[in-house]
């Protein structure tokens, strides 16, 4: 929201409302205290990555090419590593 507030003219209330958003966020990371939460924030930045890819693609109407969608699976298979792999 700040980007396209910033970059494509939207209005003021859009980059607070990013701005809010992403301090919210970084709130709430700031307050989890179960043992694996850094795992599945990890995790979370490969699934932000795709989703990223998603809304650059819907919201922005840039067609991801090969490379972002390479990528992307890349990072999905991290995920995947990180949250399916057998553990003691």
């Amino acid at each position: 929201m700040i980007w396209l507030w910033l970059r494509e003219g939207k209005p003021l209330y859009w980059g607070l409302g990013g701005g809010a958003a992403l301090a919210l966020y970084g709130v709430i990371a700031a307050f989890q205290a179960f043992p694996s939460f850094g795992r599945v924030y990890a995790a979370y930045g490969g699934v932000f990555i795709i989703l990223s890819v998603l809304w650059g693609w819907g919201v922005d109407k840039k067609t991801p090419d090969l490379y972002d969608w390479i990528g992307a699976g890349i990072c999905m298979v991290g995920v995947a590593v990180m949250l399916l792999a057998p553990r003691e």
